[in-house]
């Protein structure tokens, strides 16, 4: 890479992280940039989910505060997202990218539909719950989890919104408020990432100046992230995630 180039990853891996910890779809960013100075596409999808990783992380710290309390829940959700990870990149070394291409633009828009709803649908939950004497579950039921595996096999496949599906799943299934459940999503991000790239350190190449580019990015916007999306209250946070839906929606189906 030329010096404009490496420039521009690390730039991409900052927007990355920013927009990762406060939604999700930074990939939307960086791996376009990554095609565009000359890697492969697969060579370009490995090296952007292992450099992601520092990125999660970073806001997962960020937000720990909203994740005080949700242990149980963020191991229980975890393992959910670990094996759809790894289902996920399995699937990117064994199919063909056009498997999904048909079929994710119409799940993120679903995704953002229930996004929206969310609130009524929920206030509509628990008040037929309430009639029935029926308690919610702590973590989502096995609607949730079952959820969170294909979302996670997705985001362990390419990831571009992953982030969306997993606010719409956890916002309509989980009783909490949807800062700490968005505490929450970027712990599942960060352990989707990470179960893909090390399956990926075995059996494909990577481009390790752009995991170091955009890993040194992700770090840096996973901080900034933080900052930004812990001030939002959730109606300007849904309005986000709606934003960034129907732009995830538009370049996959024009890519």
């Amino acid at each position: 890479m030329t010096f404009w180039e490496a420039l521009a990853v690390f730039a991409a891996g900052i927007g990355a992280g920013t927009i990762n910890t406060i939604v999700g779809s930074g990939t939307l960013i960086t791996f376009p940039v990554l095609l565009a100075v000359g890697l492969p596409p697969i060579t370009a999808n490995v090296s952007n989910a292992l450099g992601l990783v520092p990125g999660s992380l970073s806001g997962a710290i960020g937000y720990r505060r909203e994740l005080r309390g949700q242990r149980r829940r963020v191991i229980r959700l975890g393992s959910a997202a670990l094996a759809g990870g790894l289902a996920g990149a399995i699937l990117l070394l064994t199919l063909p990218s056009s498997a999904f291409d048909a079929i994710v633009p119409v799940l993120i828009g679903l995704a953002l539909v229930l996004v929206v709803l969310q609130p009524r649908l929920a206030r509509a939950i628990k008040a037929r719950r309430e009639r029935e004497g029926t308690e919610v579950p702590t973590d989502g039921g096995p609607l949730l989890l079952a959820g969170l595996f294909f979302a996670s096999m997705y985001g362990g496949y390419f990831g571009a919104a992953q982030g969306v599906l997993y606010l719409s799943l956890m916002g309509l299934l989980l009783h909490d408020d949807l800062q700490r459940i968005n505490g929450v999503k970027n712990v599942l991000g960060m352990l989707v990432n990470g179960i893909a790239a090390v399956f990926f350190l075995f059996v494909a190449d990577f481009n390790w100046a752009a995991v170091g580019l955009i890993a040194a990015g992700a770090t840096l916007g996973g901080i900034f992230g933080a900052r930004i999306g812990r001030r939002l209250p959730p109606a300007a946070l849904r309005g986000v995630i709606v934003a960034v839906g129907i732009v995830a929606i538009v370049q996959l189906v024009l890519r």
